[in-house]
């Protein structure tokens, strides 16, 4: 099922970020388990990787992953324009053009965080890229990088892509400091400046903008969304405590009538979908260990942790292992209602 422009920009309400080793199939499958409105990203794919390597099994994603968005990196227009033409063909529902990455890797291909310095450039790359697909073409940027100044530097940056008919960013709320820090330290270093993206949708209203960086729980998100912001983007947070995020996240973000989604039954279905990996040569361990924070704080998380990660890995290791790792959280769950029980009144 693919979605039209209008639904996509609704889901995007709330997204899980592209996260490099971390969002794969696996991953975003678990992830639509919990929530069947909130937008996708793959992990950063490179244009030259599918264009000139030829890596489209890059593009695999199941049918059910859907609303799901392929992130490009690249700074070559003709090849992203290409990249893009592939994950249409793919099946994916929006392109995303990656200007926040600031691992030493991407800045020496020259794409990612870097390109904050070449808005003229990504701008170009941007109309490539809608020049050869009908999808939307989204970017998730940083505010700045090294010495620029991001009150001046991010609405000069936002208004050329919108010229380039970009209607939708997501907005790293960090500046990326390329030169003196490692990626790890550009997650947690420099400051977040909310205020700034906030002021972005202010300057430009009839844009969608989401903001990104250091949200760490739902409510955090849903008080963005209520000072105005068009979207949440949640990256690790969403990925070590996915049931904390993403399980109320249809009826508190979308406004959707039902039962909230469970980790318990999210984790009965992983089992099938391991089975039908494993069926297909893969390995346990390339599904549990996205699973490995889904009870985070729940009664039994460390042992449900300890059984799939010492386990995974072990010679003939199937979905049983997923089984007798839910029962230890079943029972610690149990436990610990019953210490939490009133006592009985004394006769």
């Amino acid at each position: 099922m693919r979605y039209d422009t209008s639904s996509i920009d609704a889901a995007a309400r709330l997204s899980v970020a592209p996260m490099m080793d971390w969002t794969d199939r696996h991953c975003r499958h678990l992830h639509r388990l919990l929530s069947r409105r909130v937008l996708l990203y793959t992990e950063m794919v490179t244009a030259p990787a599918l264009v000139r390597g030829g890596a489209v099994h890059l593009l695999e994603h199941g049918e059910g992953e859907h609303p799901v968005a392929l992130q490009l990196g690249g700074s070559d227009p003709a090849e992203l324009a290409d990249a893009a033409q592939l994950g249409a063909e793919a099946g994916y529902d929006e392109i995303n053009l990656n200007v926040g990455c600031p691992s030493d890797r991407v800045q020496s291909g020259t794409f990612g965080a870097v390109l904050m310095k070449s808005p003229a450039l990504v701008a170009e790359c941007c109309a490539a890229m809608r020049g050869a697909t009908s999808l939307p073409v989204t970017v998730k940027c940083r505010i700045g990088v090294d010495d620029q100044d991001p009150r001046a530097v991010l609405p000069d940056f936002i208004a050329r892509v919108a010229e380039a008919g970009v209607t939708r960013l997501a907005i790293h709320a960090r500046m990326a400091w390329l030169e003196g820090l490692s990626p790890k330290e550009n997650r947690d270093i420099p400051p977040l400046d909310y205020a700034l993206v906030h002021e972005m949708k202010a300057r430009f209203p009839a844009l969608h903008l989401s903001v990104n960086g250091g949200v760490g729980s739902l409510d955090a998100a849903l008080a963005h969304l209520a000072k105005g912001m068009d979207g949440v983007m949640i990256g690790r947070a969403a990925y070590h405590a996915p049931a904390e995020i993403l399980c109320r996240a249809d009826r508190l973000v979308y406004g959707e009538d039902g039962p909230d989604s469970t980790p318990e039954a999210a984790a009965r279905a992983m089992m099938d979908y391991a089975e039908t990996h494993l069926a297909a040569d893969g390995r346990l361990g390339q599904v549990t260990r996205h699973m490995l924070g889904l009870f985070a704080g729940r009664p039994g998380a460390r042992v449900w942790r300890r059984t799939l990660s010492e386990g995974a890995h072990l010679p003939g290791a199937g979905p049983e292992l997923i089984e007798a790792a839910l029962a230890e959280v079943v029972a610690a769950g149990a436990a610990a209602e019953s210490d939490c029980a009133p006592a009985p009144n004394p006769v």
